[in-house]
């Protein structure tokens, strides 16, 4: 059997700037991969890791190079070793996922044996002005945990600006790798007074080995600095937490080995996002079972989902259907 595949590029604008550490966003480009045997379609979205070089037209490149052998039918463990971690194995992995469901008449918890339940994701507030980072918390401070974009600016300040716009909301920030281990000594004890309860990829991933002998008040979270199962062993004695992304892994697949693997580690686990549709979340959706934190606030940055998107009622999501995928 031969299979038929699609790649199409979406771009997603978002309800207004989107700033962190090192760009500033105002629209959410990703690739749709699209697989079918003629009766049924399976579907995946990925935006690729930007600090990484991808972008839209290097992961239709990479997904159009290996179409031939995706076409002549290929396992989701095969892709592993066919493709790098990345956007387009992203894409193509949570497609074939979507696929192997409907062709089995099954959802993706069936496959894998998990009871879904409904999560908690953060809303995030990029970097702005105190003025306006707090009117942004107030306008979702019915939300539990808001997520707060940092840089080389006064984190105090801005910290203080959410704590008025959204005072029972519980805090995590993220740096973006925007700090030395100075800037992190000056700031973590007066951030977990102020009710931080952690701390992103505060370091470069180049320079995260400082942490080893940093005594943290606070827990400190690898993003940058763990993209796959193959990071977690030098993480240990870094980091307490690591944040899961589908873009990094580059699949559902490999998001769960990294999953198990932390789990078994010790690390306590968040998932994030790299912007996109309902689409995207849907995967991580999944792994949002076994985490700490929860980040697939993508769609609510957007002003415009997919069809049969997940729905979000004041953070709270509720599990997606397989109309969207799975």
């Amino acid at each position: 059997m031969s299979f038929d595949i699609k790649v199409t590029p979406k771009r997603w604008p978002l309800h207004k700037p989107f700033k962190i550490s090192r760009d500033v966003h105002t629209h959410s480009e990703t690739i749709v991969c699209e697989i079918s045997d003629g009766e049924h379609l399976g579907r995946g979205e990925g935006a690729g890791v930007s600090y990484d070089g991808e972008t839209t037209d290097s992961i239709r490149q990479q997904i159009e190079a290996v179409a031939g052998e995706i076409a002549a039918g290929i396992s989701r463990d095969e892709l592993q070793q066919l493709l790098p971690p990345g956007g387009a194995r992203n894409a193509v992995d949570c497609a074939l996922w979507d696929l192997e469901a409907k062709r089995a008449g099954q959802t993706v918890w069936q496959m894998i044996g998990w009871d879904p339940k409904p999560v908690t994701t953060v809303y995030t507030v990029g970097i702005d002005t105190p003025e306006n980072m707090e009117a942004d918390a107030a306008g979702h401070s019915e939300y539990a945990y808001i997520k707060v974009k940092v840089g080389i600016g006064d984190p105090l300040a801005q910290i203080a600006a959410i704590n008025r716009g959204a005072p029972n909301a519980a805090i995590v920030i993220d740096a973006n790798q925007a700090w030395t281990v100075a800037d992190l000594t000056q700031y973590a004890e007066p951030l977990k007074d102020m009710g931080v309860e952690m701390i992103e990829q505060p370091m470069d991933r180049e320079a995260d080995e400082a942490l080893r002998n940093y005594d943290a008040p606070l827990p400190i979270c690898a993003d940058e600095s763990c993209a796959t199962s193959a990071d977690l062993e030098r993480l240990q004695g870094l980091y307490s937490m690591v944040n899961i992304k589908l873009d990094k892994t580059g699949g559902l697949t490999e998001a769960l080995k990294l999953t198990e693997q932390a789990l078994s580690m010790g690390f306590e686990l968040m998932v994030g996002n790299m912007l996109g549709s309902s689409l995207a979340m849907a995967p991580s959706f999944v792994i949002a079972q076994k985490c700490r934190y929860v980040d697939i606030d993508g769609p609510l940055l957007q002003s415009q989902d997919c069809e049969h998107a997940m729905v979000y009622d004041e953070g709270r999501v509720a599990v997606f259907t397989p109309a969207l995928w799975g």
